[in-house]
C-alpha cells in the first residue's frame, strides 16, 4: 500500500534535541514557579496541580510542595503528563511574548511543506504535550507551520516505546498501519511502530544507523513513495 500519512517525532527528528534541553526546559524551570503561584486557582492549572498530587501520592501537598515536585521532575526529565501540560502553559506565555521561537530544521520545513502539497496527511507524536507541539510549529523560526498538520499525539496516546500506542494512533488517523510512515531518531520507538504495522524511517543527523530500519541524515533523503 502507498504511504498516505507521515507521523513524525520532534526531538532529534524535526528539531534539535538541544532546543528542548538547552532552551525550553531551562525556560520552564525559571518561569514555572511564578506561573503556578500566580495561576494556582485557575481551573486548568488547578486540575494539573491535583494530578501532580495524585501522581506523587501526596494528596495534601500545598502549592509550594507541588512546585518542588515539578522542579524535581524537570531535573530528571520525568515524562509526567501534568508536568508536560504545565510546561506547555509556561511556554505558551514565552512564545506569545516573543521570548521563544520553535526550532525546526530547514530540511524538515521543506519536506513537510512538499509532502503537504502532495496531499500526504501529516501528524506529530512527541512526549511533549500537544500544546507544546503546536507552539513549536506554530511559532517556529520559519514562521507558522501549524497549517501543515492534520493532528497531534502525545503521551495521552500511550508511551512512545510501546506498540499499543501506535495502534491507538493508527485507529485515530483512520488508515491502515502500513499506509503510515513513522519518523524518529530512537530505535525503540521505531521498533514499537514497526510492531504496530507502520512503515518506519530513522533520522540519524550525526550519521550512523538505526539498526533494522531505513536510516537517513536529513528529511531531504526521505522518499515516502519508496516505502
Amino acid at each position: 500500500m502507498p504511504i498516505k500519512a507521515i507521523l513524525t517525532d520532534i526531538e532529534g527528528t524535526t528539531s534539535a534535541v538541544s532546543f528542548v534541553f538547552d532552551v525550553l526546559f531551562p525556560y520552564a524551570a525559571r518561569h514555572l514557579p511564578g506561573f503556578v503561584r500566580q495561576h494556582a486557582t485557575r481551573a486548568d492549572v488547578a486540575e494539573q496541580l491535583d494530578a501532580v498530587r495524585l501522581d506523587s501520592a501526596e494528596p495534601g501537598a500545598d502549592v509550594e510542595r507541588v512546585i518542588e515536585i515539578l522542579l524535581g521532575w524537570i531535573a530528571e526529565d520525568r515524562k509526567a503528563t501534568p508536568l508536560k501540560a504545565l510546561q506547555g502553559m509556561v511556554w505558551e506565555q514565552g512564545y506569545q511574548a516573543g521570548q521563544l521561537k520553535g526550532h525546526v530544521y530547514p530540511d524538515a520545513v521543506q519536506a513537510l511543506q512538499d509532502w503537504h502539497r502532495q496531499g500526504l496527511q501529516l501528524y506529530v507524536y512527541s512526549s511533549g504535550s500537544i500544546q507544546a507541539q503546536k507552539l513549536i510549529f506554530g511559532c517556529s523560526e520559519a514562521g507558522d507551520l501549524s497549517g501543515l498538520f492534520n493532528g497531534y499525539f502525545d503521551t495521552t496516546s500511550g508511551p512512545k516505546r510501546e506498540a499499543q500506542s501506535y495502534q491507538r494512533i493508527t485507529q485515530a488517523i483512520g488508515l491502515h498501519a502500513e499506509e503510515i510512515l513513522f519518523l524518529s531518531d530512537i530505535v525503540q520507538e521505531l521498533e514499537a511502530a514497526h510492531q504496530a504495522g507502520m512503515k518506519t524511517c530513522g533520522l540519524a543527523r550525526e550519521g550512523g544507523e538505526l539498526e533494522g530500519h531505513v536510516t537517513v541524515e536529513s528529511f531531504a533523503h526521505i522518499e515516502p513513495e519508496a516505502f
